[in-house]
């Protein structure tokens, strides 16, 4: 299944949870150096997870999404790292169930 058909899903099931989520559409500009370099100004960020999601009293999560056979890139696993070190929860998640099970550890 495409990444981006997952995370469609993910969104949906979320939002039907009562969690506010959005996306970071990193993917944008790739191919196009001036581009990327204008987003990257803009506050573009390469790596950084694909969903933010509003948890609770403040609290954000971030979600990687990933297809059954995806990897994180290394720019993906140094976000990862610095949402570990500072306390951030982050999870590469494959599924709604994945979401779920993450989110229940959460609370």
């Amino acid at each position: 299944m495409l990444e981006s058909r997952i995370q469609a899903d993910i969104v949906k099931h979320l939002h039907k949870q009562g969690y506010f989520c959005h996306s970071i559409p990193n993917e944008q500009g790739h191919g196009n150096a001036i581009r990327t370099g204008q987003l990257i100004s803009m506050g573009m960020w390469p790596g950084v997870a694909d969903l933010v999601v509003w948890i609770a009293s403040g609290k954000i999560a971030y979600l990687e999404v990933k297809n059954e056979t995806g990897k994180q890139s290394e720019r993906q696993i140094q976000f990862q790292q610095r949402c570990n070190e500072s306390g951030f929860p982050y999870a590469v998640v494959r599924s709604v169930e994945d979401v779920d099970a993450f989110l229940k550890e959460l609370t």
